[in-house]
C-alpha cells in the first residue's frame, strides 16, 4: 500500500476503468438543491467588499499607454507612473471631456491628446482620482459611491501561491447578467461534469456549507472530488474547495492532488447597461497554478507561451458558464426563476 501511494504521488495521471457516456452519469439535480445554492449566495452577497472592483489583469495596464474601463457605470482611465504605481480616475478630461483612454503617458504623467492637460494622479479641479490597487495579478479600483459600503483600505484578495513559484494567467469574458448570476454559477459545483463533459468527469460534492452557521467565509465552502480530462481515459483527480470571500468573488482552491495549492479566482465586475438597458458583467478569472514537481520549473520558464493556453481553457469553460449566468438573469428579470 505505501508503494501504491508513492506511485500515485509520482504519476498524477490515472486511467479510468472505462468510459462513461455523458447521459449515463449519475444525476446530480437532487443534491444540487436550490435552497442550498441560494443560501450560499445570500451569505456571499452579505460579505463586505469595501467597494473594491476588479478591472482586469495587472499586466494589461502598462507604463506606455493608458487603459480605459467602465465599472458599475463609471467611466475610468488607468495608467502607471514612472515607478510602475497604478493610478485611476474619471475617464473624461476635466477640460472639455476628451476620452483620457486615448491620451498618452509621458514620464508617468497622463497627457490629454486634445489640449495637453497633464494629470499626475493627484486631484485636479473637476477631476478626482479613485483608489487603485495592484495585487501583482489583478488591478482593482475602489468606487465608494457605486459600492455604497464602508470603504476598506484594500480589496479582499484571496490567499495565493507565492508569485516566484507559480504561473498566473487571467481570462476576461463578458455576459448579459449581473454579478450575482456569475457567483451563483460558481456556487453550483454540481453542474461541472454535466455542463463541461469535455473537461470534467467523476465529480462528487463531498461536503457543503453548514448553512447560516458558516459565518467564516473560509469555512463556508463546497468541497468537490473531480477528475480533469487529459486524453482518452487519462484523467487527473483532485479535490477542490469553492468559497466566496466577498460578494463578487468565488475562489477554487486545489487542496489535494496534482497542483495542490493552486487557486482559480472568479471575479464578477458590473459594467454599464447595454443599449436595451440590460446589465453587463465582466468575468475576470485568475488562474494561479503551482506544483511541487521538479518539472514545474520548466512550466514557469515557459509562462509566456503557457498563458494563452490557460486563457483558452478558461474561455471554453466560460462559454458555457456565461450561458448559465445569462439564462439565470433572464429568468430572474422576467419573474420566471424557479422558487
Amino acid at each position: 500500500m505505501p508503494e501504491d501511494r508513492a506511485r500515485r504521488g509520482r504519476y498524477p495521471l490515472r486511467l479510468r476503468r472505462g468510459p462513461t457516456e455523458w447521459e449515463r452519469q449519475r444525476p446530480s439535480w437532487r443534491e444540487a438543491r436550490p435552497v442550498l445554492i441560494a443560501g450560499a449566495l445570500k451569505r456571499a452577497l452579505a460579505r463586505p467588499s469595501g467597494n473594491w472592483y476588479v478591472v482586469g489583469a495587472s499586466r494589461d495596464i502598462t507604463a506606455d499607454r493608458p487603459s480605459g474601463r467602465t465599472v458599475a457605470g463609471v467611466e475610468l482611465v488607468l495608467w502607471r507612473d514612472g515607478g510602475g504605481r497604478l493610478h485611476a480616475g474619471p475617464g473624461a478630461c476635466p477640460h472639455l471631456g476628451a476620452p483620457l483612454k486615448d491620451s498618452r503617458v509621458h514620464c508617468g504623467t497622463l497627457v490629454c491628446h486634445w489640449h495637453g492637460l497633464a494629470l499626475d494622479g493627484a486631484p485636479f479641479p473637476g477631476w478626482d482620482p479613485v483608489p487603485a490597487h495592484d495585487d501583482g495579478v489583478l488591478a482593482w479600483v475602489r468606487l465608494d459611491r457605486a459600492g455604497g459600503e464602508e470603504p476598506l483600505d484594500g480589496p479582499v484578495v484571496p490567499v495565493r501561491p507565492a508569485a516566484a513559484g507559480s504561473v498566473a494567467a487571467v481570462y476576461t469574458g463578458f455576459g448579459t447578467c449581473e454579478p450575482e448570476d456569475v457567483v451563483a454559477n460558481r456556487l453550483d459545483p454540481w453542474h461541472g461534469a454535466w455542463l463541461h463533459p469535455y473537461s470534467f468527469v467523476d465529480l462528487t460534492v463531498v461536503s457543503t456549507p453548514a448553512g447560516d452557521r458558516a459565518a467564516d467565509p473560509a469555512a463556508d465552502g463546497f468541497a468537490v472530488d473531480v477528475s480533469f480530462k487529459v486524453a482518452g481515459r487519462a484523467v487527473v483527480p483532485v479535490r477542490a474547495v469553492f468559497t466566496a470571500p466577498e460578494p463578487r468573488t468565488v475562489v477554487m482552491h486545489i487542496t489535494e492532488g496534482e497542483g495542490a495549492g493552486s487557486v482559480v479566482e472568479t471575479h464578477a465586475t458590473p459594467l454599464a447597461a447595454d443599449r436595451q438597458g440590460r446589465p453587463r458583467t465582466a468575468v475576470v478569472e485568475a488562474v494561479v497554478a503551482v506544483s511541487g514537481r521538479p518539472g514545474f520549473a520548466l512550466a514557469r520558464a515557459a509562462a509566456p507561451a503557457l498563458r494563452p493556453l490557460m486563457r483558452t481553457v478558461a474561455g471554453r469553460l466560460w462559454r458555457d458558464d456565461l450561458a448559465y449566468a445569462e439564462r439565470r438573469w433572464e429568468l430572474r428579470s422576467t419573474g420566471r426563476f424557479p422558487g
